[in-house]
């Protein structure tokens, strides 16, 4: 039996997935394929999708647009947009699912707090974020309590659930991990 090539399997896959500021500037973002070979080819590539959908309303519910051959979901919260980007023959479905998981668990993570100072000074939540719901751009997980739940634990040690934390609680915390860090 050969083997079968990437476009006869029929799993859903993601290309990447983007989330930028108000400005159009790199927040935090993961690319899954060699679509955009080179550093310069993934910026102008954000810069593009930016500019495509900056003038949209995608608030209040996820807006779907085809864009140079790939179908592009997004939403737009305060000054952060959410994108998620799949080929041309994935379902839009399945990449507004995958955005609404991202998109909610983020909210969970940072308590409803969903804006550019909050996602920076939790960047290795959002990361780890990104990694629980897609890898290798293949899709894990889009139930938001699920993976903000694999987040918490990953970044908390046990002895306190993360959705008791207090918020002091969860700055000595991260003061602690990151110590650790740097002292390894």
């Amino acid at each position: 039996m050969s083997a079968l090539s990437r476009s006869e399997v029929s799993c859903p896959s993601v290309k990447n997935i983007l989330l930028l500021d108000s400005e159009g500037k790199r927040v935090a973002v993961k690319y899954f394929t060699d679509d955009w070979p080179t550093l310069n080819a993934k910026l102008a590539f954000e810069k593009s999708v930016f500019t495509k959908t900056q003038k949209t309303n995608a608030r209040a519910e996820a807006e779907i647009t085809m864009f140079d051959n790939y179908i592009i979901v997004y939403k737009f919260i305060h000054d952060l947009h959410f994108f998620v980007t799949g080929g041309d023959e994935e379902n839009e479905l399945i990449l507004a699912s995958v955005l609404q998981g991202f998109f909610d668990a983020v909210g969970l993570l940072l308590r409803g707090d969903v804006e550019k100072r909050a996602v920076l000074e939790n960047l290795d939540l959002i990361l780890l974020c990104i990694d629980e719901v897609v890898d290798g751009g293949i899709i894990l997980e889009t139930d938001a309590n699920a993976i903000a739940g694999k987040v918490a634990t990953n970044s908390v040690d046990g002895a306190v659930p993360f959705s008791e934390l207090t918020v002091s609680q969860a700055l000595a915390t991260a003061r602690e991990h990151l110590a650790r860090s740097l002292l390894k």
